[in-house]
């Protein structure tokens, strides 16, 4: 794997090199500065371990059902929890789930090594997307049970390449790989992976238990007035230029928007747009009456999951982008769903469509016919909401399934 190892140590010293001009980049290296000896003071003679490690944020959502359900059911052994990324390691490293929270050092031979040395973890998960060929090597090696949680595979990914057999082979140092789908599972199977469980995905029962546990805001409650309100979550520019013409042609809705960045700029010119008038979260009632206003812009983090909640109509954004956003945060609460035309990568965004629950838009008017048509037509909606909820229900379970597996034989505490 020499070319694996060259590639590893290029990238670090790459991202060294710019950390001085990149934030993210400067993150990632500060980070792992002085690592193994905190980590190794802070894990010494703490017993049984579980190490889980997540890529960036989206992997840690996908695998904080596991994370937590793991302190619940078995509170014998204490959490490591691992980032790759900034973006995950900078927004959770407070998380109260884990008992540890640390940036994963690159992935040589050494560190692998060392790390494993530090933390002698009894179990091993690694989130979605996670193959660290060192790693896995080393606790193959070791012998320590290896997961992975909420994987999916795509035909055209480097394991079913003619140049993946390393990947191949990490693969197989996994006790147990738990797929999304049937797809994923028949892929592996080509390629003789045969230790897979069809799972499902554990982010249903991560939002199955947001909206159980879903707070009141008094802000929305007051704004919205007793009307049906339009929820935008995680938008994008090209989301909010159609967001802002569809209030303005449906004046007797309120309007919720939930910007994916915190942009003062664009959060100030979003509000100056909307004819209705607008008013901030972090703002309301300080110096007007925000029922006067026809948009809320929810300018805060942590809230849209509860947002979503107060919503008859959602939006999601990101698909004029990169990609859409979580569509089972909204869809939990039985609404009907709208996004934008890149949702291609997103299975349960097709399932929804599939199942009357969500329409993808290329454009302003096929949003606008799309909410028109439901508002004017009560049993279509009808279906549509229900279609949401009871996708969402369905398809909870991934969490049991898997704990079941991993702790099979294990105690409780």
């Amino acid at each position: 794997m020499w070319w694996y190892n060259l590639g590893i140590n290029l990238y670090s010293c790459a991202v060294r090199a710019v950390s001085p001009f990149v934030r993210k980049a400067a993150s990632w290296s500060e980070g792992r500065k002085g690592l193994f000896p905190e980590l190794e003071r802070a894990v010494s003679g703490s017993g049984p371990i579980v190490w889980i490690h997540a890529a960036s944020l989206g992997e840690f959502e996908q695998g904080r059902p596991v994370i937590e359900a793991i302190r619940e059911r078995y509170p014998g052994y204490r959490i490591l929890l691992t980032f790759f990324s900034p973006s995950g390691y900078e927004v959770r490293k407070d998380y109260r789930g884990a008992d540890w929270v640390f940036y994963l050092p690159a992935d040589t031979p050494r560190n692998a090594e060392r790390f494993l040395d530090a933390v002698a973890p009894e179990i091993a998960v690694f989130i979605k997307y996670e193959f660290w060929l060192n790693y896995l090597e080393a606790l193959s090696r070791r012998g320590i049970p290896t997961y992975i949680v909420s994987a999916v595979f795509r035909r055209d990914s480097v394991f079913f390449r003619p140049w993946g057999g390393a990947f191949r082979r990490a693969l197989r140092t996994f006790r147990r790989l738990f797929v999304q789908d049937d797809e994923s599972k028949e892929l592996l199977a080509g390629i003789g992976v045969r230790q897979v469980t069809v799972a499902g995905d554990t982010r249903f029962d991560r939002v199955g238990r947001i909206a159980g546990e879903a707070r009141r805001l008094p802000v929305v409650e007051d704004f919205a007035d007793g009307r049906d309100v339009f929820v935008a979550g995680s938008t994008w520019p090209p989301d909010e230029e159609m967001l802002i013409r569809l209030a303005d042609a449906f004046p007797d809705m309120k309007f919720v928007i939930a910007p994916h960045e915190m942009d003062e700029k664009r959060i100030g010119a979003l509000a100056a747009s909307v004819k209705g008038g607008a008013v901030r979260y972090t703002s309301y009632g300080a110096a007007d009456d925000g029922k006067d206003k026809q948009l809320l812009i929810v300018d805060t983090i942590g809230i849209l999951s509860s947002v979503y909640g107060y919503g008859r109509y959602a939006y999601v954004g990101g698909g004029f982008g990169a990609g859409i956003h979580n569509t089972l945060e909204a869809a939990v609460f039985g609404m009907p769903v709208a996004f934008g035309p890149n949702y291609g990568k997103f299975r349960e965004a097709h399932d929804l469509i599939a199942a009357g629950a969500a329409r993808s838009v290329s454009g302003y008017e096929e949003l606008e016919a799309w909410l028109s048509g439901l508002r004017t037509d009560r049993k279509a909606y009808g279906r549509a909401a229900a279609a949401a909820g009871t996708y969402v229900r369905s398809h909870r379970g991934a969490t049991d399934i898997i704990l079941r597996e991993i702790f099979a034989g294990r105690k409780g505490n």
